[in-house]
């Protein structure tokens, strides 16, 4: 049994969570549950391995060995049924910088690239910093859960060229089914629109549902699907800035990897391939008490807004340890609701509006962290919102 109730003093560790308050908050007093790490202590597995490492005294330059390879294989298989060969795995020091390359390599200035917002917010970035036109698939949001409008996917599909997928999707914490996954991979197939699939919040599926990765739906669309993986999230080690990008098709791969050499970020670094072969090859038993604890955080939170909170809606997760909230029931702006989180509630969430169109009136709150934060949150929440207020 693992200790997720520890409470660990993260501050004066140069963390961005807690150390920068002050510059995203405008205050050092919040109770930080925004940015998507976790504040359960990193695996002791994982963190022997990385200390043993590190009392050899040299910290040279290193390779991914085969073992390394044979742990990231080895665990998609066994956690999700998919199988990937060897050389399909390609490397990124993260998620983020491998949608930009993937823009860089697949696509030319003035290409339409399809994202799905509400989502996660460098997805845009990934687009427009390097000229390419946003085109947005906005999901519907239909009595309480999020749906994808094929028919506009399917008009805006005939102009794109690629198409940011969360699977996962970060923030409303769908799970796409295979038959939605199917149809998007369909409609990419027949418009010659490549799939940059962000799956790194797979590993974080709650309790009675099942992750289905988009390049395990045909062969067809594997070879026209570039997936981007990691361990940071599943075992809380982002600053480790190590990730996985899965490219079957050999044309595709050739051209990402000649993006990954031109800008010499191939090499990684040694205490990421350590933690990283550590959390594929011991971390089944301590994710799967992970994710019992975090559904349980989600219970609560669910049943404390129900009965304490009637104004305030928690939108149904199936996976990640992101709530996606509703708060439009308040009646009150953006402005005036994070004005009354931080000044109030004293609470650090993410603003719903950062995630695009559709995010408007909602919070993202992270539910990764020792029951008594979430507590702590509740009934600050409940001051500020609660039925009475």
């Amino acid at each position: 049994m693992y200790d997720f109730d520890k409470l660990i003093d993260r501050e004066k560790t140069d963390n961005v969570k807690y150390d920068l308050r002050e510059t995203y908050f405008g205050k050092s007093d919040v109770l930080p549950m925004w940015v998507a790490d976790m504040d359960f202590e990193t695996p002791g597995f994982i963190q022997e391995a990385i200390i043993k490492r590190a009392k050899h005294p040299i910290y040279g330059y290193s390779f991914r060995s085969e073992t390394y390879f044979n742990s990231i294989i080895s665990w998609i298989e066994r956690r999700h049924k998919w199988k990937i060969d060897k050389e399909w795995i390609l490397f990124s020091p993260g998620i983020v910088p491998a949608l930009n390359m993937a823009t860089m390599t697949f696509t030319k200035m003035g290409d339409e690239i399809i994202v799905q917002p509400p989502v996660y917010f460098p997805f845009f970035t990934a687009v427009t910093n390097h000229n390419r036109k946003l085109t947005e698939n906005q999901l519907l949001y239909e009595n309480g859960r999020y749906t994808i409008d094929f028919d506009d996917f399917e008009k805006k599909a005939k102009n794109a060229r690629m198409f940011f997928l969360s699977n996962p999707h970060n923030p409303v914490g769908r799970l796409w089914t295979a038959d939605e996954l199917q149809k998007l991979g369909d409609i990419c197939l027949k418009n010659d629109v490549i799939i940059i699939a962000d799956e790194i919040h797979c590993d974080l599926v709650l309790p009675g549902h099942t992750y289905v990765p988009m390049a395990s739906i045909s062969p067809e669309i594997s070879r026209n699907t570039v997936t981007c993986v990691a361990p940071s999230k599943t075992f809380n080690i982002a600053g480790m800035a190590t990730s996985s990008v899965i490219v079957e098709d050999e044309e595709l791969r050739k051209s990402f990897k000649e993006t990954i050499e031109e800008i010499h970020i191939g090499s990684g670094n040694i205490f990421g391939n350590t933690a990283s072969f550590a959390a594929y090859s011991h971390g089944d038993q301590w994710l799967d008490e992970l994710l019992m604890y975090i559904n349980r955080n989600f219970e609560l939170l669910n049943e404390f807004l129900k009965n304490e909170i009637q104004q305030l809606e928690l939108v149904k997760a199936e996976a990640t340890y992101l709530a996606w909230i509703d708060f439009r029931n308040t009646g009150l702006s953006d402005e005036v609701i994070k004005e009354k989180l931080l000044e109030e509630a004293k609470l650090g969430l993410s603003p719903g509006h950062i995630f695009g169109c559709g995010g408007e009136g909602f919070q993202r709150m992270n539910l990764a962290t020792p029951k008594s934060n979430v507590v702590k949150a509740l009934e600050r929440l409940k001051a500020v919102f609660g039925d009475s207020y």
